[in-house]
């Protein structure tokens, strides 16, 4: 029995080494492999992990664009709508002034024809007589009619309400009003929000003021009702009825600052009102 295993152990000795060394590459192989698999497993997990996360991110980015150009588009249609609305106005605006100048050519050439008249009457008359209490009487009766020629070409240079009456801008255009006798006018001027006023038959209430568009809301009370009127602009006549007048009452705002507004109520003469509140 020790024979065999002299004999065994040397059959073992014999082996060649170059065996031996494969096995041990061949395990250093499987090893490297191993190792190389797990790390490349673990990248791909790792890209896979990053793409994901990149789309989400991607994913929100277009949901936040969306609802950006949603929003602009709902602005630009706003935008749109108000440029429509105040082309509109213009329009209608360039149209009262084409007709008033119209209205104001015809007036003048009426006077001047009118006032032409009068010199020649007034040189004929002076030819005719030398008295000379005459002559001053005459030369008054022509400054009265240039007197009036001027008020009226100043009357002329109001604008127009769509209703064809004339709007004051200022004090001094409402006493020019006044003077024609057609209409009463009452100023007033609100002080603060919430702020009433009664003006003529009314009474107004402040109700707010935009200040870099020019614009204003007033609460109006006439016969037991409340009538709001909403950013309306400087200058833009209100037209409303009230009980007792046929024509429209209108109200005209001149002025309007952070916190006040002055303007006046014009009012009708032809029937007298009475108005409850």
């Amino acid at each position: 029995m020790t024979e065999e295993w002299e004999i065994n152990t040397d059959q073992f000795k014999g082996t060649p080494r170059w065996v031996g060394l494969s096995v041990f590459v061949l395990a250093a192989i499987s090893v490297a492999a191993l190792g190389i698999g797990w790390s490349a497993t673990t990248r791909a997990k790792s890209s896979h992990d990053g793409w994901v996360a990149e789309s989400q991110t991607l994913k929100n980015d277009f949901e936040v664009m969306g609802r950006r150009l949603a929003q602009a588009e709902e602005a630009h249609a706003q935008v749109k709508g108000e440029v429509n609305v105040v082309t509109d106005r213009l329009k209608l605006t360039q149209g009262e002034l084409s007709r008033a100048r119209q209205q104001a050519k015809q007036i003048k050439e009426e006077y001047d024809k009118q006032l032409t008249e009068m010199e020649q009457t007034v040189q004929s008359e002076l030819a005719a007589k030398a008295s000379t209490q005459d002559v001053q009487a005459l030369s008054g009766d022509v400054s009265g009619v240039r007197s009036d020629l001027e008020s009226t070409k100043q009357n002329l240079q109001m604008a127009r309400g769509e209703l064809g009456t004339l709007i004051a801008r200022n004090g001094e255009e409402i006493e020019q009003l006044r003077r024609l006798g057609q209409r009463d006018y009452y100023e007033f001027a609100l002080e603060k929000k919430g702020a009433r006023q009664k003006v003529g038959t009314l009474m107004v209430e402040l109700r707010s003021t935009n200040v870099k568009r020019n614009q204003f809301t007033v609460a109006l009370y006439a016969d037991d009702l409340r009538l709001e009127k909403k950013n309306r602009s400087v200058n833009e006549p209100i037209y409303f009825y009230v009980r007792g007048h046929r024509a429209p009452l209108e109200l005209v705002v001149n002025q309007v600052t952070k916190k006040r507004i002055v303007g006046y109520l014009s009012v009708p003469k032809s029937v007298s009102s009475s108005t409850g509140f």
